[in-house]
């Protein structure tokens, strides 16, 4: 019963919010789109439910996309207004729409792009059991991530072997004890970060 409430609520409360920040949405698209020179929206390859691939959508917060998945803090490829919408989390305002057609939930694991959730083996594939999310307990466990991989010296190495296990253990954890009850401290932790 939970998990049928979590999905009603998911696109009920996902449309109407959609509905009430879309003039928000065409002003951050076309400020993304005078600071990049390229379109304000893109879309980029994650791996969802069940390692199904599927397109996540983001305004576009750097000048080039391609290259490096990992970004850190100071990025030279982040504008000044990408900056801003990132740190406020406003990038992520897009993926309304990837919750109300069903690829995403509100919370759950982040979805990662190939190479790294759909390589998963054993008892860690219990991740792809679930709908990605737009928050979840290890994205508020790294919040600070991009300035914690900017302190490294190898961030592709840290990320693969310090923070994506641990990440790993985060979700797994937030799977097997899943209640909708904590759905929503997620959501309100999440709220406070802000």
């Amino acid at each position: 019963m939970s998990k049928i409430l979590k999905k009603i609520f998911d696109f009920v409360f996902s449309v109407l919010l959609f509905l009430v920040l879309l003039p928000l949405i065409l002003v951050l698209v076309i400020l993304s789109t005078i600071s990049t020179n390229k379109f304000g929206i893109f879309s980029q390859t994650r791996v969802g439910k069940n390692a199904k691939v599927f397109r996540i959508y983001k305004i576009r917060s750097m000048i080039v996309q391609k290259g490096d998945v990992i970004t850190v803090v100071n990025d030279p490829r982040i504008t000044r207004f990408g900056a801003f919408i990132r740190k406020y989390k406003l990038d992520e305002i897009t993926q309304l729409y990837n919750i109300i057609i069903g690829d995403m939930s509100f919370v759950g694991p982040r979805p990662d792009v190939p190479g790294y959730a759909d390589k998963l083996k054993g008892d860690d594939r219990i991740i792809l059991s679930v709908k990605p999310g737009v928050t979840g307990a290890a994205t508020i466990h790294y919040r600070d991530e991009e300035i914690l991989l900017s302190e490294v010296e190898d961030i592709k190495e840290y990320n693969d072997n310090v923070i994506w296990p641990d990440k790993v253990k985060i979700n797994k954890d937030y799977i097997t004890n899943w209640t909708l009850y904590n759905d929503f401290i997620i959501l309100l932790k999440t709220v406070n970060l802000l």
